[in-house]
């Protein structure tokens, strides 16, 4: 856990409720955390089931793992320590997202399984769904949409996931979605499937 430094502080609550905020949308907050490797899909996953779901008349949004470090996590870089750091900063903001009542897609490498159950950690249960985006490191070479593969194997990129620093797998995720032999349209699919099963996209009794 992060330290304490501000002092003098206190939590305030509002007098609208997490509740309310949901009944409001007709849906549950919830983070689907998708974790992978780069170029396994979980951006390409999460944008389109956003897509879908806002088709449906769901509220939901997607923090993107690039998108994060243009701003909040700017001055983060690929350390082991600033991963843990950027994870804990996204899983606060995530946990934000999901008190509104939004469903929220995290697009994030997050290498390290310490880190996803720190974030895991943050939530109430059922809050946190992590969603493993399999592809191995052959498929997301071969894929490489950015050129980062081949920058990493030429020594241009220290410490890449997959190649020169560790990618942990999930042990017990909520869900995998086999980008690596499944098209977006089915892994996309999969994951609304799982959401609605288990209740997120009804309204919250009572």
């Amino acid at each position: 856990m992060a330290e304490q430094k501000a002092t003098n502080i206190t939590w305030h609550g509002g007098t609208i409720g997490r509740r309310e905020r949901e009944a409001l949308l007709g849906q549950k907050g919830a983070t689907i955390w998708l974790t992978g490797l780069s170029a396994s899909g979980k951006s390409t996953v999460a944008v389109a089931a956003e897509a879908e779901l806002v088709a449906r008349g769901r509220l939901a949004y997607v923090l993107d793992g690039d998108n994060v470090r243009h701003g909040l996590n700017s001055n983060l870089g690929f350390s082991p320590e600033d991963r843990t750091e950027n994870i804990r900063r996204i899983g606060e903001v995530a946990k934000l997202f999901t008190d509104s009542g939004v469903i929220v897609f995290t697009s994030f490498i997050s290498p390290y399984r310490a880190d996803r159950d720190a974030a895991r950690a943050l939530f109430e249960a059922g809050d946190f769904l992590e969603v493993y985006v399999d592809a191995d490191v052959a498929t997301c070479e071969e894929r490489d949409p950015k050129g980062l593969y081949k920058k990493a194997r030429a020594g241009e990129i220290p410490e890449f996931t997959g190649i020169s620093a560790p990618y942990e797998e999930p042990e017990k995720p909520e869900l995998v979605v086999a980008t690596k032999n499944q098209s977006v349209e089915e892994s996309v699919a999969q994951v609304v499937a799982f959401l609605e099963e288990n209740g997120y996209l009804a309204p919250p009794e009572g």
